[in-house]
């Protein structure tokens, strides 16, 4: 399938994210959150307090399942109130009674990086596991959407490494989970060259976020982008790419790294969508982003 065509009529007036954003705005207009119970927490951190928003959902039962949350951003950008970070919470709390934890991890900057925003992940699922039985949690997720699915990725081969806590599952949302990403099949690279290259992931922004977030090319460990190391161990994961992505080969790569070391793997194709759908309210002109929730939703919920 093509770029979805109401996406695809907002392209001639984008040049970044930010005038992406503009233009996605009058589509998803009529979005209203959904009734949840939403509390702002600080949770301890190696590098001081970590912001943790709780979503708890309002009135259908909780599920007994948890959830530690990450938004993406390139490592250096995104915050708690955007929609991959507070829609999404709300909606999985509302729809399928789990509680979220999502973290408002320190951004990376120059010279402060790697490991400080993954640390900031693990002190949340840390968090997570300990308030767990007062939570009501017999099950416990963690994922994230694009830099954030990275992140969550490395908290789930730290844990793994230091035989602690593991994930019941993984979650992520068009992660990019390696460095260099792998290349674009000939069948994938038509709809990508209609997109600017402002919100494009194309080898120079690859190079400048990679930078930014590990302060280096090469030498690092696997826990900062666990596709370039052994993935054998991981929980079960559950992986959402958007059809319309330079990073769809890297989800791609990564779901066949996790089956050949057996790691039962579920996929879905999120049909005419470009990177970063879940950053957008789901409405009904784009039912793919509800069923990217929901996809997601099922690997802990029905387990």
């Amino acid at each position: 399938m093509p770029i979805h065509p109401l996406l695809a009529d907002l392209l001639p007036t984008v040049t970044d994210w930010d005038s992406w954003a503009a233009g996605l705005a009058p589509l998803t207009a009529g979005y209203r959150l959904p009734d949840v119970h939403v509390e702002d927490l600080a949770v301890d951190g190696p590098h001081g307090p970590v912001a943790v928003r709780l979503y708890r959902p309002a009135r259908r039962p909780e599920s007994g399942a948890g959830l530690v949350w990450a938004h993406g951003g390139g490592f250096a950008y995104g915050d708690l109130d955007m929609a991959e970070a507070h829609v999404v919470s709300a909606e999985l709390a509302a729809r399928h009674g789990i509680v979220v934890a999502s973290v408002g991890y320190r951004l990376a900057t120059p010279g402060a990086g790697y490991p400080i925003p993954l640390d900031d992940v693990h002190a949340a699922w840390t968090w997570c596991v300990d308030a767990a039985p007062s939570l009501g949690l017999d099950r416990i997720g963690i994922g994230g959407a694009s830099a954030g699915a990275a992140l969550t990725g490395g908290v789930a081969v730290r844990v793994r490494d230091r035989g602690t806590r593991a994930p019941d599952a993984l979650l992520l949302a068009y992660p990019g989970m390696h460095f260099p990403s792998p290349a674009l099949p000939d069948e994938q690279v038509d709809d990508l060259r209609r997109l600017p290259r402002g919100i494009r992931f194309l080898p120079d922004a690859m190079l400048s976020l990679t930078r930014t977030y590990l302060g280096r090319l090469s030498g690092f460990p696997a826990e900062a982008m666990a596709g370039n190391g052994d993935v054998a161990g991981l929980p079960p994961t559950s992986v959402v790419l958007s059809e319309v992505d330079d990073l769809r080969p890297s989800g791609e790569v990564f779901v066949l790294q996790l089956q050949d070391a057996g790691v039962p793997t579920r996929v879905m194709v999120a049909a005419g969508m470009l990177h970063g759908h879940l950053d957008i309210p789901p409405v009904p002109a784009l039912p793919a982003v509800g069923e990217s929730i929901d996809f997601l939703a099922a690997a802990l919920v029905d387990g």
